[in-house]
């Protein structure tokens, strides 16, 4: 399944909100930062763009950043209408991408960061440089889990809980450690079943490098079970950024040469992600998804990674999707089903938080996605 399904907001993703009115400047007695100001906590000079090769020194450095924060991914969103900046300050970074997403306004959004100790002396320098770049709202999407205290931090610094997230907040995360039979003992028995019946049956997967065919087979799968793609020129280049570096890998399922399945599968120091992934209607019953799934497991373990991201799963309580994924079959309950087979721990994330830089527009694009039934 995709990265996410898309909501068509403004964002071209889930829709983000405001709750409240902009927070006073930098440096006022009023900022809900005022006081950790004062103490000496904040450095509010300007911090010049980062170089892509001092970014890629910086990570080198973060081996848990998220894959959303490298550059590679900012290539990726530029080429796509987005433009990426880097900012660094002592041991903490982030990649801004910033969009103009209608007249008059324009958005910069941290996706799964910033990394390293950011808080909270990077905040007042990507409030700054949001600022210059002539943005209404500052989005981060911090890369940590729900429980985190830094939901109270990010309340003290003028931050919001946005109404939507980007990504998917709640997601499944396999454990690769131990042996293959370890593996594939905490799966569910079914899952354990169909990946065995794939191979009896003739199924094969292996690495694939033909990406006009699975931008057809992308586009297929998102027409037959509603969800939003990108075009196939999108993931001919992520594949392009990542796939050099043994970033990536682009794997598919097949039956005598004809191709059933394919997944693009990504992967970072210790993690690694499931993000892309279409079939076809052929040959369902010889289960290539599983086989598929299993062998882009396989990959990761080979490349050191210890934990794969199955990235998004139905953002509700873990009770009611064991009481309703039978019957439900909209939105992610269309690929919960199937995940969940795999095993894993649910995790949720903090979510998008915005920091509102500009009210009236602000205000403005909150209408606009309340209209559209997004807020």
């Amino acid at each position: 399944m995709p990265e996410g399904v898309k909501a068509g907001g403004l964002l071209g993703c889930p829709a983000v909100g405001s709750h409240g009115v902009n927070p006073p400047p930098l440096g006022s007695p009023l900022w809900p930062g005022a006081a950790l100001l004062k103490a000496g906590c904040y450095n509010p000079r300007v911090l010049p763009p980062t170089s892509a090769a001092d970014w890629e020194t910086f990570l080198a450095r973060q081996p848990q950043a998220h894959l959303l924060q490298t550059r590679a991914w900012g290539e990726l969103k530029a080429d796509f209408g987005w433009t990426a900046h880097n900012l660094t300050s002592k041991q903490a970074g982030a990649q801004v991408l910033v969009r103009q997403i209608a007249p008059f306004m324009r958005i910069a959004y941290v996706p799964m960061g910033p990394v390293g100790e950011w808080l909270p002396d990077l905040v007042p320098a990507l409030r700054d440089f949001a600022r210059r770049q002539g943005c209404f709202a500052l989005k981060l999407e911090p890369d940590a889990p729900d429980e985190s205290p830094l939901a109270d931090q990010l309340r003290a610094l003028g931050f919001e809980p946005s109404l939507h997230s980007v990504q998917p907040r709640r997601t499944l995360i396999l454990d690769l450690e131990g042996a293959e039979d370890d593996l594939l003992a905490r799966m569910h028995q079914k899952t354990r079943y169909n990946i065995r019946l794939a191979e009896r049956k003739g199924v094969r997967v292996r690495a694939w490098d033909d990406l006009p065919a699975f931008g057809a087979m992308m586009q297929t799968t998102a027409a037959r079970d509603q969800f939003g793609a990108h075009t196939p020129a999108y993931y001919a280049r992520a594949y392009e950024l990542f796939h050099e570096g043994a970033g990536c890998e682009l794997l598919v399922a097949e039956f005598e040469g004809r191709p059933l399945a394919a997944l693009m599968v990504f992967a970072r120091g210790e993690r690694s992600w499931y993000l892309f992934g279409a079939s076809t209607d052929e040959e369902r019953n010889r289960m290539p998804t599983y086989l598929l799934q299993w062998e882009a497991m396989r990959w990761a373990r080979r490349r050191g990674c210890r934990t794969y991201d199955l990235w998004g799963v139905p953002d509700v309580e873990a009770e009611t999707l064991e009481a309703q994924f039978e019957t439900r079959g909209d939105g992610l309950w269309g690929v919960y089903r199937f995940k969940r087979g795999f095993g894993g721990q649910l995790r949720r994330t903090l979510g998008a938080w915005d920091l509102p830089l500009r009210p009236a527009i602000h205000s403005l694009y909150r209408t606009v996605l309340s209209r559209r039934g997004e807020a």
